[in-house]
């Protein structure tokens, strides 16, 4: 991995049972989705629905480890869910998974038929590396609403990923920022797969193994590494 990744002592503290594994990739051929990403999409909520066997999202073990720990930063999580409950909630519902872009399809896919929050993010725009911290409250999330491009500043003690120009996703792996995320001239991407305990880590590296065939399946020739589960 080239681009550094650190996670602060006091989110180690506050999460001990956190694991994240960072797929680095290189020479990605992204653009909008298409039939054969869609199809994995459709697989992945397949999947979704063999696992819940007719539970919520909400009530898988690893969902309500998130929920516990989005409780514990001072988030409410019924409100602003994890990324991976919101996808699967949606997969469910009759709205469907959402196609945004062959990148971001991919990785929403492998979130959704495991149940981790996975992000995507765009190499050529992150600022120096990227560290998992507990928020001051005065950083910058550049973000849109309304339409219209603002600035946001998370909660003082919440959990956000950030570079050196400020923060990339709030509350952990709730809303992720349009400055750094996936387009479809990316060429180079991030992807980071988060999980929590009772997830064992074996699921998460098999998770992260899924996401690098399909980006070599989807992008051949493509440089990929996938770093070890930290």
């Amino acid at each position: 991995m080239t681009l550094p990744l650190t996670v602060s002592d006091d989110v180690r503290a506050l999460a001990p049972g956190f694991t994240y594994v960072a797929i680095e990739a290189h020479d990605l051929v992204n653009g909008a989705s298409t039939e054969a990403s869609s199809a994995v999409l459709d697989d992945a909520a397949h999947r979704l629905a063999v696992r819940l066997d007719g539970r919520a999202p909400h009530e898988d073990p690893h969902m309500t480890a998130w929920r516990e720990t989005y409780t514990a930063f001072g988030s409410k999580p019924s409100r602003t869910r994890n990324s991976a409950e919101a996808l699967a909630k949606r997969a469910l519902s009759g709205a469907g998974l959402p196609r945004i872009n062959v990148l971001v399809d991919l990785y929403n896919a492998i979130s959704v038929a495991h149940l981790i929050p996975v992000g995507g993010e765009d190499l050529d725009r992150i600022q120096g590396g990227m560290r998992l911290v507990r928020a001051a409250g005065d950083e910058d999330f550049a973000t849109v609403a309304g339409g219209e491009e603002t600035v946001e500043h998370p909660d003082a003690g919440e959990v956000v990923w950030r570079d050196e120009t400020g923060v990339t996703c709030r509350r952990w792996n709730w809303r992720q920022g349009p400055r750094t995320r996936l387009t479809e001239q990316t060429t180079c991407g991030l992807f980071l797969l988060e999980s929590l305990a009772p997830m064992p880590v074996a699921e998460v590296e098999a998770a992260g193994a899924e996401l690098a065939e399909l980006l070599e399946k989807f992008s051949p020739g493509a440089r990929i590494s996938v770093g070890a589960a930290r």
